[in-house]
């Protein structure tokens, strides 16, 4: 029972989805924006923000001039919005200490900031075709299934997951990140959380839960991530203002945003400290570095 790598490989280069950030002219840089773009965003919403920010920043050192306002406000609706922030620290790293080149390396790319075990290994396989194993949600559903047999992946396990994925991969550089590029597309096209289309799938002859009979994932109930109401969405209202304005604005238009004061302000706050916002000497808010 598992992943014939062959196989997968095979059939990803057949069904692989076009995307911009694979083509073979496209940049270590390219594919380090997608990776951080990419985090717990879907690719539709990704590639049009992708494609502007790649004609507007094309190297890290162009991303580095500009202010922390125009890279949030480029950033636009793409969620979680402290990513265009460690991209554009990252950014600056990069094109002083790396001469304007993303690292190869995986420990080099880990020191960069705002850079975890996903998207290293995810530059060093996708940018460089290294042999690394590449673990997000799609990859773990999948091995979970082929290989162990389960309806899903309980909780994750950085040490477990890799090593999964690690004793999948073939030893040649090559190889190996076709496959990480290919257990990652089969989990997203194919072997979906809810209604996976086993009828397409390309090593459903050797999946062993398919074999076990497809039994219901049992283990943890999973988090479900709501969004209206929260404080993620009252955090997206306000710094709509701000992405909406040519300077800084009084706290009387904040306050339209959210009928609740104390989740308001709050949330406000939170944006201040993460460096999103910032208070001018006046009493008014702006973007970063932007009054």
């Amino acid at each position: 029972m598992g992943v014939d790598a062959d196989v997968l490989t095979g059939w990803f280069d057949e069904v692989g989805r076009d995307l911009p950030w694979r083509e073979p002219e496209c940049t270590a840089w390219g594919v380090l924006v997608s990776e951080i773009m990419l985090q717990q965003t879907p690719v539709a919403r990704v590639q049009p923000i992708w494609l502007e920010w790649m004609a507007r920043w094309p190297v890290p050192s162009a991303l580095a001039a500009s202010s922390q306002g125009e890279v949030v406000r480029a950033w636009g609706k793409l969620g979680y919005p402290r990513r265009a922030l460690r991209l554009h620290a990252a950014a600056a790293v990069i094109a002083e200490k790396h001469d304007d080149v993303v690292p190869s390396d995986v420990d080099t790319l880990l020191a960069l900031p705002g850079i975890g075990a996903y998207t290293a290994r995810a530059v060093a396989a996708f940018a460089y075709g290294k042999r690394a194993p590449v673990v997000d949600t799609n990859v773990r559903r999948v091995v979970a299934r082929a290989v162990h047999g389960a309806g899903d992946a309980g909780p994750p396990s950085n040490t477990r997951d890799m090593a999964d994925v690690e004793a999948l991969l073939p030893p040649e550089d090559a190889p190996a990140a076709k496959l990480s590029a290919a257990l990652m597309e089969l989990g997203a096209l194919v072997c979906t959380a809810r209604s996976p289309r086993c009828a397409d799938c390309p090593i459903y002859e050797d999946c062993a839960w398919q074999h076990a009979g497809k039994p219901a994932y049992a283990g943890p109930a999973k988090q479900v991530q709501k969004f209206a109401g929260t404080d993620r969405q009252v955090r997206g209202l306000l710094l709509d203002v701000l992405r909406g304005s040519e300077g800084p604005v009084e706290k009387a238009r904040l306050d339209l945003v959210w009928h609740e004061s104390g989740q308001r302000d709050r949330c406000l706050d939170s944006l201040l400290v993460d460096g999103l916002l910032e208070q001018t000497r006046d009493g008014l808010f702006a973007l970063p570095g932007e009054h």
